[in-house]
């Protein structure tokens, strides 16, 4: 689109969004910064299941609640020692118990893969991975097919069956277009490292909202960066790295 196109675009939509929620809304469509290729890193040993972070999402990226609600983080218990065995993780425990003695918590989201399977197969070419990284969704493109659901290993897109239920007063209306604007019904959405903040230097929501510090993120370009000394420094793994889909999310404990 020319920067003309796109001007017009974001009157169309921001009209849109007045006239639906009776609320004015900021759509950003600010680009990837230069020498920026995004990271983030999860301190497995400081995870204590509170799901801060998955309530931080919800409100910082317009997810639906209360009728039907959507979570882009899942955050699963194990027993201690079957971290490998997903198979036998459990997705509705009692935040309010935790942590639990024996358990560990493993939370998981888009893992933004330098080889996204989710791409390849998306018929009209409605997500792609930015040059930062980031791997995003033109929901005004998106017809629904949820071929790049089928083939995510990691679970990281959710398909929105029904009109997104978000009351008006809880909208966040600072966003960006290929990230935390209303989506519509019959659309795929899934993680973007929040790109609304974090092209504009802020960490994401769920990074900021962890109470123990375990969640880390930052520029993989960058020697000096936080989430390069991590990779160098601690024992780090990626889930499924077998598929060779190289996530740019690392999961890591305490050397």
């Amino acid at each position: 689109m020319t920067e003309e196109d796109k001007r017009s675009l974001i009157v169309k939509l921001e009209r849109r969004y007045q006239e639906k929620y009776g609320r004015k809304f900021q759509i950003s469509m600010k680009e990837a910064p230069q020498e920026a290729l995004w990271g983030y890193g999860l301190e497995l040993s400081r995870c204590i299941g509170c799901r801060r972070c998955v309530y931080a999402c919800v409100r910082e990226n317009n997810q639906s609640r209360y009728k039907r609600q959507l979570h882009w983080i899942r955050v699963l218990r194990l027993k201690r020692g079957n971290l490998i065995n997903l198979e036998n993780s459990e997705h509705y425990y009692d935040p309010d118990l935790v942590p639990e003695t024996g358990f560990v918590y493993l939370p998981v989201q888009c893992q933004q893969c330098e080889d996204p399977p989710c791409v390849k197969v998306c018929p009209v070419h409605a997500t792609w991975k930015e040059p930062d990284g980031i791997v995003v969704v033109d929901y005004n493109w998106c017809i629904g097919c949820r071929y790049c659901i089928a083939a995510c290993p990691y679970k990281g897109r959710l398909f929105n069956w029904g009109e997104p239920n978000i009351p008006p007063e809880e909208l966040n209306t600072s966003v960006h277009y290929l990230g935390n604007r209303p989506r519509m019904k019959c659309a795929v959405e899934k993680c973007t490292f929040c790109i609304q903040r974090v092209r504009s230097g802020r960490y994401p929501a769920c990074v900021e909202a962890c109470p123990t510090g375990a969640r880390k993120f930052g520029n993989l370009l960058d020697p000096k960066s936080e989430i390069r000394y991590i990779i160098e420094n601690k024992r780090v793994f990626r889930l499924k790295e077998d598929l060779n889909t190289e996530p740019k999310f690392y999961y890591f404990f305490e050397a």
